[in-house]
């Protein structure tokens, strides 16, 4: 059961969130990971809009940073004593959700774990749902992982550590 676990991670708090959990299954269940990073057209677009003014390649760039992070997340999941390979998806052939989707169809997963933020409302419109879309398109399970509340992530960030220890 839950032998091959998809984790999709994009460098966020809530990606990680949802890597954690996917090495706990991994350990239970003497599993491996498959590690996958979708660059898409809005995470270009972004790119181009924060490397302003930058000569380089931007999507050169993007993938230097996917791979640094695949390799990072990879690394955790080895210190933890779970098999782990990696995928860097890059030739904007769908959306995330998508992409996401057919790797789990062709590598095969079991299972799909990712982190969530939870939007709702404007904010989901707004910004999209590439977890929705997973959870409705996938064709294997899929578990959600959802991001620390505000409150929590605000005190477990660096500067929230910083201010726990200076009042102690």
């Amino acid at each position: 059961m839950y032998q091959r676990i998809l984790v999709p991670v994009d460098g966020s708090p809530t990606s990680a969130r949802g890597l954690d959990e996917a090495i706990r299954i991994a350990k239970l269940t003497q599993g491996q990971l498959r590690l996958l990073h979708v660059i898409d057209e809005l995470s270009f677009a972004l790119a181009m809009d924060a490397y302003a003014g930058f000569a380089g390649d931007w999507l050169d760039t993007l993938r230097v940073q996917g791979r640094t992070l695949l390799e990072g997340c990879k690394a955790t999941a080895q210190a933890a004593g779970v098999e782990a390979d990696v995928a860097l998806r890059d030739t904007f052939s769908g959306s995330v959700h998508e992409q996401v989707t057919a790797e789990a169809a062709a590598w095969p997963a079991d299972l799909i774990v990712l982190g969530t933020h939870g939007r709702r409302g404007v904010g989901r419109v707004v910004m999209g749902s590439s977890a929705e879309n997973i959870l409705r398109y996938a064709s294997v399970p899929v578990l959600l992982v959802r991001a620390l509340a505000d409150s929590k992530a605000k005190s477990e960030s660096p500067a929230g550590l910083a201010r726990q220890i200076e009042k102690a």
